[in-house]
């Protein structure tokens, strides 16, 4: 399966954050909430990796996301747009570790693009000769699509096949009704040969009156 962050995989300093990433692209139609929870972790991995690579941030006392977010240093290093956006998959994850509020995949797929710019810019300022990218919801709505077709193609067999069992489950009612038939026809033919026969035996063979 192809995602947004398969490139992250060509740099081995990206390890930290790289495969939790496209894990959280990978589950966005199976758990969306899911998603979020792992956009916020490699989020949070890929802040940890900055500080622990660039001289210019020092570690804040609590090493919690927030407080890393909130460093005026590293607030001035992403610019307030780009902060925006992480803040926004940092609230979103909160909400769904906390239950506060029932999140999905509108949700999910604006933390995954907020994240892809986030991991976009670390690409472009800590790799050599890194190239443009830019996110592409086609191939997460593709899969959506082929998993909406796959229900309903999935629900059409189940139906043919209900259809199908209930043909079968008839068929022996009609095969005994068919089978019990002729053995009635056959006792009735019986009754009837034995009834003439019975009228026979009482006729007298000389002159024909029956006989008491």
């Amino acid at each position: 399966m192809i995602t947004n962050f398969d490139y992250l995989k060509n740099e081995p300093k990206f390890s930290a954050f790289a495969n939790v990433a496209i894990s959280a692209e990978k589950i966005i139609l199976m758990d969306p909430e899911a998603s979020i929870i792992n956009s916020r972790r490699a989020m949070e991995f890929a802040i940890k990796w900055m500080y622990s690579v660039d001289k210019a941030l020092e570690m804040p006392y609590q090493d919690n996301l927030q407080s890393l977010m909130n460093e005026e240093e590293y607030r001035q290093l992403v610019g307030a747009d780009l902060w925006r956006r992480m803040d926004y998959i940092r609230r979103c994850g909160n909400n769904v570790a906390h239950g506060n509020k029932k999140l999905g995949r509108d949700e999910a797929m604006l933390c995954l693009e907020n994240l892809f710019i986030f991991l976009d810019y670390i690409a472009h300022c800590y790799t050599e000769n890194s190239t443009e990218r830019t996110f592409d919801k086609n191939t997460i709505t593709a899969r959506m699509e082929k998993a909406r077709e796959s229900k309903v193609a999935a629900k059409n067999i189940r139906e043919e096949l209900e259809k199908e069992q209930e043909v079968v489950s008839e068929q022996p009612v009609l095969e005994e009704a068919v089978t019990e038939q002729p053995v009635e026809t056959d006792n009735a033919v019986a009754e009837e040969t034995k009834t003439e026969e019975s009228s026979a035996e009482a006729v007298c063979p000389y002159c024909g009156s029956a006989l008491e």
